[in-house]
């Protein structure tokens, strides 16, 4: 049975009334609805990953994540569904006393949690340290914080099927920086990807990007990084009350840790420092056309859903 239904994986227009006039458009892909769980990007990150692990015979596998994290509960719940035992490494001993909402629905999904100090946790990219985990738990197939591998980018291309060409922008949010680039080796290299980090300082993504990118793809993208609202997983109520808003004019939820920062930059954008627009001399149409994708992560609302009207 198939875990994903990408035929919900609609394009929805946004309200005329939400963004300028000017542009000829602002669309959202909406990723979060084709799974409650497994939503969004997470999903095709995950995708060839436990593909690989299940077509080499690995019986189960091991990721990481903090105490919030979208990628620990979609890696969880996709494990469950295929079979394979699960294995969680959680950043920070502190959340094992306090379990959040993620990590209880994680352990439901029959994911083994396993706390390890932040110093520990940095070594999540080290061999030796690897070596000694995958010894410790009967050798599992060992899928990267946010599947951030090959196999995770090469999932993340598929979304680029899902954009038609007629869009002049694309914009997304941006953590690992997995589906930012699996997206732009992907899409035309003409069409202007905008990454909205939403952490402090997460224009030192760009570095990685420009590693990842196929060299005659290495252009015509940019990281935004200023609507963080105080670091990641951080929130105001300046924050909450656009989401309440956008649900209200749009129909649309937005998760508080990516897509609502997101937006709120792409609005930003538009009113403020405008896309790159090209208009036509005689007649001053706009031409720019936005897509923005719905990274899914509903569940990272947990901790304010009582502020939210949705």
């Amino acid at each position: 049975m198939a875990i994903i239904d990408e035929s919900k994986a609609i394009i929805q227009p946004l309200n005329p009334d939400w963004h300028p006039s000017d542009l000829r458009g602002i669309d959202m892909l909406r990723l979060d609805l084709i799974n409650p769980v497994i939503s969004g990007n997470k999903w095709y990150k995950l995708k060839y990953n436990l593909q690989h692990a299940l077509g080499a015979g690995y019986r189960s596998v091991l990721t990481f994540g903090g105490a919030y994290s979208n990628h620990l509960i979609a890696t969880a719940a996709a494990a469950k569904e295929r079979g394979l035992k699960c294995i969680g490494i959680v950043r920070g001993t502190y959340a094992e006393n306090e379990l959040t909402p993620t990590l209880k629905n994680c352990i439901e999904y029959g994911m083994h949690l396993v706390f390890v100090s932040r110093e520990d946790y940095a070594k999540k990219d080290d061999g030796l340290w690897l070596q000694e985990i995958s010894t410790q738990f009967d050798e599992p197939f060992i899928i990267p914080e946010g599947g951030a591998n090959e196999l995770g980018r090469r999932g993340a291309e598929d979304i680029a099927a899902m954009i038609p060409a007629s869009y002049t922008h694309v914009c997304v949010s941006i953590g690992t920086a997995t589906t930012f680039i699996g997206l732009r080796n992907a899409l035309p290299a003409s069409q202007q990807l905008l990454g909205f980090a939403p952490m402090k300082n997460g224009i030192y993504l760009e570095e990685e990007i420009s590693k990842k990118v196929l060299r005659e793809k290495n252009d015509n993208w940019q990281l935004l990084d200023k609507w963080h609202f105080g670091g990641f997983g951080k929130y105001n109520e300046d924050l909450v009350k656009f989401m309440n808003d956008f649900y209200k004019i749009n129909g649309i939820p937005l998760d508080m840790v990516y897509t609502a920062k997101m937006m709120y930059g792409t609005r930003s954008l538009s009113f403020g420092e405008p896309f790159k627009i090209n208009k036509c001399e005689d007649s001053g149409e706009a031409l720019a056309s936005v897509l923005c994708i719905h990274t899914g992560g509903l569940q990272g609302n947990d901790t304010i859903k009582d502020k939210l009207n949705y």
